[in-house]
């Protein structure tokens, strides 16, 4: 135990020392104060670190990247939540783990919309695949209250179908505009937002 003190101590040393350095280094040799504009230093210090797309070209990449991550999420939610578990009849009266099923597949219905949307803006980004997904935004729109009939054990297997349907619409779209979506579970704590 004694000697864990000073190596416990030698780390917090460090760790301060690095922290004042890299706060010195990116407000630019800490001269400026933050009326003389060293909080504008460190924030041009932090946009000049963050990438950002410069030409057409790679904007539309970053476009199609985005849509497959968020198309692969949706994709991946309505199919371990909401899909596979209506296959396995989890949504039928009297099924054991009914009612838990129907809350999940509520929040992955909810999760699911929500990343078809933003998938579904990230592919105007892109002309190809802005016209690819175009006309699901109707069917995608459609899928705004499912959740809520899924957590109330309303037509499980029906919304469930629905939800299938318009992922595989989704997944042909982005195929055809060369972004092929896979299907990506998130994990519980992304599902619930926490």
């Amino acid at each position: 135990m004694p000697s864990s003190v000073p190596i416990r101590r030698l780390f917090v040393a460090l760790t301060l020392c690095c922290a004042l350095l890299v706060g010195t280094t990116a407000c630019g040799g800490g001269g400026g104060t933050r009326a003389e504009g060293g909080t504008e230093k460190m924030a041009a210090a932090v946009a000049e670190a963050a990438p950002s797309p410069s030409t057409s070209v790679e904007r539309q990449k970053l476009a199609k990247t985005r849509f497959v991550a968020n198309a692969g999420l949706a994709a991946g939610a309505a199919y371990q939540w909401i899909i596979k578990p209506a296959k396995a009849g989890k949504f039928k009266k009297g099924a054991k783990g009914r009612r838990f099923a129907m809350v999940k597949a509520g929040l992955a219905g909810a999760f699911t919309y929500n990343r078809l949307k933003a998938a579904a803006r990230n592919a105007q980004g892109d002309p190809t695949l802005a016209k690819a997904v175009a006309p699901l935004t109707a069917g995608i729109e459609s899928l705004k209250d499912l959740p809520s009939k899924l957590r109330k054990g309303q037509s499980g297997d029906a919304t469930a179908g629905i939800f299938d349907d318009v992922i595989n619409q989704v997944k042909d779209a982005g195929k055809d505009a060369g972004a092929n979506v896979v299907d990506k579970v998130p994990s519980t704590k992304q599902l619930t937002g926490g």
